[in-house]
């Protein structure tokens, strides 16, 4: 499982119903060392605090495999990695594996996996498309949220090797069906 890359995004003002909303979910890949710290990723924009970023959401990771089932559902879109609102892509992320409390090394850093991710309305924002919504909780696709027990630098080709498998845990895939 390696960084395929890392994506940051900036606070952005949007129009989406008729209303104003503000939103960091326009990630976009960037070319350079990351840090990922205690709550968050240096550099990139978390608006709402109260459902992203934080000691239990500081790190958000997609894989690239599952780009092309989406693809195929929304044609239109100009793909690039981020646009689940990643702070990394990796090559592979699998979410009927990995499970919750296992612990992994990623460049400087020692992550613990927390939860799957919940979609949003702002993954509809992202999309231009609220369909995304329901289409991203029909699949086991959701993501995984990682805490940062050691803060530090990782950057693309970095390899997310695993140092502690929680076997009695529940995978990231059964905690998201649970939730549905």
């Amino acid at each position: 499982m390696k960084i395929v890359s890392l994506n940051l995004g900036e606070r952005k003002k949007v129009k989406w119903r008729k209303k104003e909303i503000e939103t960091g979910i326009f990630k976009f890949p960037v070319d350079m060392p990351v840090f990922l710290g205690n709550e968050d990723v240096e550099g990139d924009s978390v608006v709402d605090r109260e459902h992203h970023g934080g000691i239990e959401q500081a790190v958000y990771g997609y894989s690239e495999k599952h780009y092309d089932y989406f693809k195929k559902l929304h044609r239109d879109l100009d793909w690039q990695f981020g646009m689940f609102g990643e702070n990394i892509t990796f090559d592979d992320l699998n979410e009927e594996e990995i499970t919750v409390g296992s612990v992994y090394q990623l460049g400087e850093c020692k992550l613990e996996v927390t939860k799957p991710r919940q979609p949003c309305y702002k993954l509809g924002i992202r999309f231009n498309n609220p369909g995304i919504i329901k289409q991203f909780w029909e699949t086991t696709m959701s993501g995984i949220y990682f805490k940062v027990l050691e803060t530090g630098y990782v950057k693309k080709g970095d390899e997310l090797i695993e140092l502690n498998k929680v076997e009695e845990s529940l995978t990231i895939a059964q905690v998201y069906n649970s939730k549905k």
